[in-house]
């Protein structure tokens, strides 16, 4: 604290988020935040980024903690605020994504009258936080914004809600405060290091066996590097989870595939183990249940051994592990450069796929929500530049678009291109308008299908009955056709339209090279 400081408990807060290193707030407030947003001329320091609705607000925290590594901070009125912004922190949480959730809340004394906004915030806070106080005085926000910091960098990262009462932010407070150490990761377990290595010399005459499964968080080029190597030495076969928080890929890294998202796919990639490691992942499960199919997908007589939890050390461990094999440092195969070559003719979903991979840039974040139409670009981009690539980690769909807007804050000297379904556009199209306000470089590919693609096949795979026309309707999206170029524009980011492979080549092209967001909708036929 300082003795000469003079402000309100706003202002003590917000200086000191900025002095935990947390910079940016993105928000939607309200009444209640009023203060907070007052004392935004007071500090300077911290970036304020508008949202048009909360879910968009959230998803952008999410998509600026996975790039810069450091949280940010969101501004939320109230419970419904908070309710609206839920789904995209649900995937943080999943993401382990290290996110200060602020959520403005009813003056301490307004609260027991009950009124017509009134709610259980903690209550709702619970689903995605892994830490939530509520401030009780201007004495102790300071206080408590300096833990919600820290906590939110608990290893691997996770949503800390701090709920701000608005009289707490009004009255007088006593100063920031200073930074609370964060817990640090896990340390490297020598028995386990020692017993893993022992199974993967003991099965290395038989590759395959053995599988080394990693978490989303273990997805960065040190971590793959690392893995590749303990491959190249004992033939055990790689696999990372299915949403990544964030793959490290392209020409030149490691080349690891991710478990894939039917169970009947991943019952394929992991026949014939024998052994799974677990470096920070959960065993493999099934998204949903399904008739008559198992929703383990470990499978039978396989064994699962554990090298590192979510919160430990995994980097660590896989190094020690490929050392104790006594493999070079630079003993991982690296991915061959290659891109494949431009279609042309009428636009198909692999051709999207094919044209993203034959020009995406070096460096380039791509923020992957394509669902049923990005099936092939995984393929399409292997061979490309460095990139890096950011996953729907909690499966709840209109996270693409703020996530890519989100790591275009905290990364602007890099393009990020957003890799868009039609129906998941919709839920967080506002997002267009923040690119548009902040001068993002976002290139947004919206795949229009003109359906709920995934929600068809799923319609067939979970055995409902053979589906009739109301049923069929509930899951087309034409009738009125989706404008994506007029509903772009509207929200002040130029947009062109593609329906053959040329003109998508041409529109992206042009869309890489230009600085600014911009949308180029490609018209593929209906389904995947």
């Amino acid at each position: 604290m300082t003795s000469h400081w003079r402000g309100n408990g706003a202002r003590a807060l917000i200086e000191t988020l900025v002095g935990c290193g947390v910079d940016t707030c993105f928000m939607n407030p309200g009444t209640s935040e009023m203060h907070f947003v007052a004392a935004l001329d007071d500090v300077p320091e911290m970036r304020g980024v508008l949202a048009l609705f909360e879910g968009a607000a959230t998803g952008m925290a999410d998509g600026f903690a996975r790039m810069a590594e450091r949280p940010a901070s969101t501004l939320l009125h109230l419970g419904p605020g908070l309710g609206n912004g839920i789904a995209n922190l649900h995937n943080a949480r999943r993401a382990g994504s290290p996110v200060v959730n602020v959520v403005g809340d009813h003056a301490t004394y307004h609260a027991a009258l009950d009124a017509p906004l009134q709610s259980d915030i903690a209550a709702l806070a619970g689903n995605v936080s892994g830490w939530i106080r509520t401030s009780s005085s201007p004495a102790t926000v300071a206080g408590d914004a300096a833990a919600a910091v820290a906590a939110a960098m608990a290893p691997p990262g996770q949503v800390a809600t701090l709920i701000l009462p608005a009289d707490v932010c009004w009255l007088e407070a006593d100063g920031p405060a200073d930074p609370v150490a964060p817990i640090a990761r896990g340390t490297v377990d020598e028995a386990a290091i020692d017993s893993v290595a022992k199974l993967l010399t003991e099965h290395a005459d038989d590759p395959g066996s053995v599988v080394v499964l990693l978490g989303g968080n273990v997805c960065r080029a040190a971590d793959l590097e690392a893995a590749g190597r303990i491959s190249a030495a004992t033939g055990a076969k790689l696999l990372a989870d299915t949403f990544p928080t964030r793959l490290e890929r392209g020409a030149g890294r490691p080349h690891v595939d991710r478990l894939a998202y039917l169970a009947e796919f991943v019952e394929l990639q992991l026949a014939g183990a024998r052994h799974i490691v677990l470096v920070g992942s959960p065993e493999p499960v099934s998204f949903f249940a399904y008739p008559g199919r198992a929703s383990r997908l470990v499978p039978d007589g396989c064994t699962v051994h554990t090298l590192t939890g979510a919160s430990d050390d995994s980097t660590a461990a896989l190094g020690a592990v490929a050392d104790l094999l006594g493999t070079p440092v630079d003993g991982f195969t690296p991915t061959a450069p290659g891109r494949p070559a431009l279609p042309t003719g009428s636009l198909t979903a692999p051709d999207v796929c094919n044209v993203v991979g034959a020009l995406m840039p070096e460096g380039a974040i791509v923020a992957d929500e394509g669902n049923t139409a990005g099936i092939f670009l995984p393929g399409a981009t292997a061979g490309a530049p460095p990139h890096d690539w950011l996953c729907l980690t909690g499966g709840a769909i209109g996270q693409g678009l703020p996530v890519a807007t989100g790591a275009a804050v905290a990364c602007p000297d890099r393009r990020v291109i957003s890799i868009e379904a039609d129906g998941s556009a919709m839920y967080t199209l506002q997002s267009l308008w923040t690119q548009a306000r902040e001068g993002l470089d976002v290139t947004t590919l919206i795949v229009n299908n003109g359906s709920y693609a995934i929600l068809n096949m799923e319609l067939e795979r979970v055995g409902a009955d053979a589906p009739g026309p109301r049923a069929k309707e509930l899951l087309d999206l034409s009738g009125p056709t989706l404008d994506f170029v007029s509903l772009s524009e509207g929200l002040g980011v130029p947009a062109t339209r593609a329906a053959t492979a040329e003109e998508l080549a041409d529109q992206l092209s042009r869309s890489l090279a230009t600085e600014g967001p911009s949308v180029v909708e490609a018209i593929v036929p209906a389904g995947i």
